[in-house]
């Protein structure tokens, strides 16, 4: 292996910000298995959102999850013919007629990520203990 290589993104997942109902949003693309036999869907919706010129709407689950916001799967991945390079972890598809390629936020951006969203967690979570 070379010695001047990045090795940031070897062992990370993708992770960006997005635009999504005007506010900003995490999102982890999570190129793994499509099906989740843990939980039942019994709710959709179609959310528009953007990274960066990219803008999309994509019909999603509603799940609970606490890494993210939104996370774009296999089926996304297949549906818009996108390519993974696993090296730099960076997405590449061609959408509208543009190609558009995904870069991954660094670990220390993820990393605050998490925690600005385990903050306001917590916050609603007090405001709802108060309510009752």
């Amino acid at each position: 292996m070379c010695k001047d290589r990045n090795e940031t993104q070897r062992e990370n997942i993708f992770h960006t910000r997005c635009m999504a109902m005007g506010k900003i949003c995490s999102l982890i693309i999570d190129g793994g298995r499509c099906t989740n036999v843990e939980l039942v869907v019994d709710k959709q919706v179609l959310i528009c959102f953007s990274i960066g010129k990219y803008d999309d709407e994509i019909l999603f689950d509603v799940v609970p999850i606490e890494a993210s916001h939104l996370l774009l799967q296999r089926p996304w991945q297949y549906d818009r013919d996108v390519v993974h390079n696993g090296v730099t972890n960076k997405f590449s598809f061609v959408h509208k007629g543009q190609k558009v390629t995904l870069t991954p936020l660094s670990p220390s951006e993820i990393c605050e990520d998490q925690i600005k969203m385990r903050v306001k967690r917590e916050q609603e979570k007090k405001k709802r203990e108060k309510k009752n």
